[in-house]
């Protein structure tokens, strides 16, 4: 890659904007009383972030007024990765914090959460109203065994009753584990039956794309399947009555209580997330109630820049990690907006719309959603009053070029866009939002502060401006604290650890360009390796997807045993489009122009859709493995995928070419 000096960035952050955000004042501050560089902006407070790691994070801690019940002995004991020990001796509770701002007289009754479901009614919950609801659950918690350790699941959609249950079960140290109420019930158990949940948060269905989805028949099997369930609690938000054995919701929540905290351990479990499985039982990754507090204050509060006068929305579901980090919104006293529906109903401007209604400041989407709004040709800046939008934010997947446009200019043009990267693995971005640094077109800003983000080559050499391995040289404190049911570290290890011992491989090709910012090009487990030179899919997917043709695609580079390298494209063509021998040239010449001639597919292929997993990632090692010859029942986990009808082309496909 050529140097990006020369290039005009797509925006700009003013003087005064740069001199209210909350990383400059952090800066001022912390060159004071901690040593940080007072002069040299954000490049210069990264390099002290990751150059003095323990005094970073203890100004984190400072900072955001971290309540110890317990000091800590150090920073950080034992840096070894995986296993580094972030303040031992210390004990907090996450809950405590997230509502702290419930205690502020003249915050109490301002909202805490704003629900909108797809009839766009806005439901508000206040601040003392969140706590006295957390209080009483935490209480009937209690009350029903659950002890610190203890786990508590959720099937529930993006409501305010998911936050509660959450909140209550940090409060009494129990560990939180969600899934969506779209996930059957094989994916749900594929989940659940690893952590062995005592107690289940159960709606009765849900409403997407305007119609209601009973889920009755799904929670009678799961409660079969989960012996180790002491009681299920009911919320009717279609209005059915409580199963036979269930408690009602309401009941659990009337009570006018005050939250007890219990203080765990600065490492102590918080929550299981799970990766998406989609060639096996999903890894069921635990963080740390310490962990995620630090680092999610750090992110939200410095990174993102959301403070008390911040509506934050993120179009999420409770089956991915994003909702969680929406949660966190709540340790700086911001309003999260919790939108429960489909993202295209009524139409593609459904999120644009919540986020007009809600006040949004920091509007979170998609990379998909942006591009699919740029196709459907829609005008959110003209249709809309978006004028209290800051910051648009992306992730799932790399926000391409024309998604960076589009952006400036159908929304804003002096919008601050954050297309961040990061993973289910640390609940968190290793690269993204900078509220003081340029946005140039196609690039993440930056490295986020206290995570040494380095590309590498195959033999750990750092890069900069060439495409490498995504590593990260030293740990973060939301690093999963283990694997459940992984006793002796072994699959941790092996996921992150395996090529370069003691340094975290992500699994993301990326590059890092002289000024700092990141380039993502997608999974480095899928890469197109072609002569030698190596792509990332996502840059296929961008030259690709411009056409107009191209609803989706999906690029597949497959070794073959005699040598050879097969490389199809299989494309899901918009509504009356042709794949006719000019389509083919035009996709072609697309990639031979903008990308490589080398990467210019051997195969153009029609398909009836794309498969993706639950949480809307296109799935390309599956895919992969079934070209390979390998039985879709070894090559996919079925309960990961959102439609495995699907798959059985590509069977079939690998069946004909063998």
């Amino acid at each position: 890659m050529t140097s990006a000096a020369d290039e005009a960035p797509l925006w700009q952050p003013g003087p005064d904007r740069i001199a209210a955000a909350a990383v400059t004042r952090f800066q001022s501050w912390a060159a004071e009383r901690h040593g940080a560089p007072a002069e040299g902006g954000y490049a210069s407070l990264h390099r002290w972030s990751v150059g003095h790691l323990d005094t970073f994070w203890q100004a984190v801690a400072e900072w955001f007024d971290v309540r110890f019940s317990t000091p800590y002995e150090t920073v950080i004991g034992d840096r070894t990765m995986p296993g580094a020990q972030w303040f031992p001796g210390a004990t907090l509770n996450y809950a405590e914090h997230a509502l702290r701002t419930a205690e502020d007289p003249l915050r109490a009754d301002a909202p805490a959460l704003l629900h909108v479901d797809e009839t766009h009614t806005q439901v508000p919950l206040s601040w003392s109203a969140l706590r006295r609801q957390v209080g009483s659950l935490a209480a009937e918690l209690r009350a029903l065994g659950v002890t610190p350790g203890d786990r508590v699941s959720g099937y529930l959609p993006n409501i305010p009753q998911a936050v509660v249950a959450f909140l209550a079960t940090a409060a009494v140290g129990g560990v939180w584990t969600s899934c969506a109420p779209d996930f059957g019930a094989r994916s749900v158990l594929d989940r659940f039956q690893q952590v062995e949940p005592v107690v289940l948060f159960t709606v009765d269905g849900y409403r997407y794309g305007g119609k209601e989805h009973h889920r009755a028949d799904t929670v009678a099997e799961l409660r079969r399947e989960l012996p180790t369930l002491r009681a299920v609690v009911h919320i009717p938000l279609l209005g059915t009555d409580a199963p036979e054995g269930a408690l009602d919701w309401s009941a659990l929540t009337a009570a006018d209580t005050e939250p007890v905290f219990e203080q765990v351990p600065f490492d102590h479990p918080l929550w299981v997330l799970y990766s998406s499985g989609t060639t096996g039982l999903p890894k069921a990754i635990v963080q740390s109630q310490g962990g995620i507090l630090l680092e999610h204050f750090k992110q939200i509060g410095l990174h993102c820049d959301l403070g008390p006068e911040d509506r934050f929305f993120w179009y999420t579901s409770t089956g991915w990690m994003m909702w969680n980090f929406l949660v966190s919104g709540l340790l700086t006293g911001t309003t999260l907006v919790l939108y429960d529906g489909s993202p295209g109903y009524p139409d593609v401007s459904a999120q644009w719309r919540v986020a007009e209604q809600t006040g949004a400041t920091l509007f979170g989407t998609s990379a998909a959603y942006v591009m699919a709004c740029r196709k459907a040709g829609i005008h959110p800046g003209r249709d809309f009053d978006l004028s209290r939008i800051q910051c648009v934010a992306t992730t799932g997947s790399p926000l391409p070029p024309d998604g960076f446009r589009w952006l400036h200019d159908e929304v804003a043009d002096d919008l601050w866009i954050a297309s961040v990267s990061g993973g289910t693995d640390v609940c968190s971005c290793f690269a993204g939002a900078v509220p003081t640094l340029p946005v140039h077109i196609g690039e993440l800003q930056a490295a986020c502060l206290g995570t040494d983000l380095q590309s590498w080559d195959p033999a750990g050499r750092p890069l900069t401006g060439e495409v490498g391995e995504l590593v990260v040289t030293q740990p973060m404190p939301s690093m999963p604290i283990r694997f459940w049911n992984d006793p002796d570290g072994s699959r941790y290890r092996d996921s992150y650890f395996a090529m370069y011992p003691g340094t975290w491989r992500h699994g993301d090709w990326i590059t890092i360009t002289d000024r700092g910012s990141v380039v993502i090009h997608g999974r480095s487990d899928s890469t197109l390796n072609r002569q030698g030179v190596r792509m990332g899919s996502a840059d296929i997917y961008e030259a690709v997807e411009r056409l107009p043709e191209i609803r989706e695609s999906l690029v597949i580079g497959l070794e073959e045993p005699e040598g050879g390298y097969w490389m199809p494209l299989f494309v899901h063509l918009a509504d009356g489009a042709v794949l006719d021998d000019a389509l083919r040239d035009s996709i072609k010449r697309t990639i031979r122009e903008n990308l490589s001639p080398r990467h210019v597919p051997d195969e153009v292929i029609e398909v009836p859709g794309i498969p993706h997993t639950l949480t809307g990632k296109r799935i390309e090692v599956p895919v992969k493995r079934l070209l390979q010859g390998t039985a879709l029942a070894k090559a996919v986990n079925p309960g990961s995928i959102d439609n495995l009808e699907l798959l059985h082309f590509y069977e079939e496909l690998a069946r004909k070419r063998r």
